[in-house]
């Protein structure tokens, strides 16, 4: 099929792979906040639409579903599913069920087990076709997924969120969305450790903008405060979760205390990713494949691992200029080029 785009449904965003022959050629994220509004998703879909265009076949999965929009992980899926094919209508739209394969609308209801949260299946999918042992990590904004790949195959032991989450497969740890409390209680402030207060002051996107390694467009929400996205006012947010205000210490202060707190995200998501090894299947000289906003945190995890380190990008046929966001949306990306070598 010479034009299919992959449309990755989340909670906070809406992302957007067009694949031409199998070929990524554009990849795009757009906001979209559903827990305030289920209808800013009819937006979000012309938004994307106007960069990556039309086509005659997409391929859908999510984990939008999670909403608190949704009563229950069912109901978001078959509403979404439906408002996917209406926006995108009247091209054909399948929605990717991992292990049940790509679906129709009118055999969703049946199949919302398999649909939810699935797009992490999506990406493993690809990468076992492309190497046949690897530890895939992507880190997005939200949750860092850690899933094996052996002898070719997905080899995760867990499918569903609480199994995944069990088995270490799925960490709540992104590196935007993520609070700054969620990975610790205590931080070292001014020579002491300080209890951290237990509110949205700030999240892991100020941290990675005062140090400085924020890449261009991951942060597409709004900060906690409403306030800019400068690195003062990320230190003022910063300095509001030790009770403090920035001006009571020193920017290289602020700079020690942000990477602590990147160190701290990032031991948690070491600990997950050594459960996940701990049964012994990954061979020892499987690289980390790479994915996801956090693609470069996580060239230090493969250091810390001892494993090669191969950026998903290099495992896709993707134009110059799309590539790096190809990466960035890697679930988005592989049912894409998934859909453009089945249909």
């Amino acid at each position: 099929m010479s034009a299919v785009i992959g449309w990755d449904v989340g909670g906070a965003h809406l992302k957007a792979a067009r694949a031409e022959n199998g070929r990524i050629v554009a990849a795009v994220q757009i906001a979209c906040p559903l827990w305030l509004d289920v209808s800013r998703l009819e937006e979000a879909f012309l938004a994307a639409r106007s960069e990556v265009g039309s086509a005659d076949a997409h391929a859908a999965t999510m984990t939008g579903e999670l909403s608190m929009a949704f009563p229950s992980r069912a109901e978001g899926v078959c509403a979404l599913s439906a408002r996917i094919a209406s926006a995108l209508a009247p091209a054909r739209s399948s929605f990717y069920a991992g292990r049940a394969g790509f679906l129709p609308l009118d055999r969703v209801r049946a199949h919302t087990a398999d649909i939810a949260s699935a797009n992490w299946h999506a990406s493993a999918a690809l990468v076992a076709r492309q190497t046949p042992e690897a530890l895939l990590i992507d880190m997005g904004s939200t949750t860092t997924d850690i899933i094996p790949v052996v002898a070719g195959a997905v080899a995760a032991r867990g499918y569903t969120d609480a199994e995944r989450l069990a088995t270490g497969e799925l960490v709540y740890a992104g590196l935007v969305r993520s609070l700054v409390f969620a990975s610790a209680d205590r931080a070292p402030v001014a020579g002491a450790w300080t209890p951290l207060m237990n509110d949205d002051f700030a999240n892991m996107a100020d941290v990675h903008r005062i140090i400085g390694d924020l890449p261009d467009g991951a942060d597409v929400q709004a900060t906690t405060d409403g306030r800019d996205k400068s690195v003062t006012a990320s230190r003022g947010r910063l300095a509001r979760m030790v009770g403090r205000d920035a001006h009571e210490m020193n920017d290289a202060a602020w700079l020690g205390l942000a990477q602590w707190f990147a160190e701290r995200q990032l031991r948690d998501i070491a600990d997950a990713a050594m459960q996940v090894l701990s049964d012994g299947h990954v061979t020892a000289e499987a690289p980390v494949v790479a994915a996801g906003i956090g693609g470069n945190v996580l060239r230090e995890l493969s250091r810390r691992l001892g494993r090669p380190h191969l950026p998903f990008g290099d495992l896709i046929d993707a134009a110059p200029a799309a590539r790096e966001a190809a990466a960035h949306f890697a679930p988005a990306t592989a049912l894409a080029i998934l859909a453009s070598s089945t249909w």
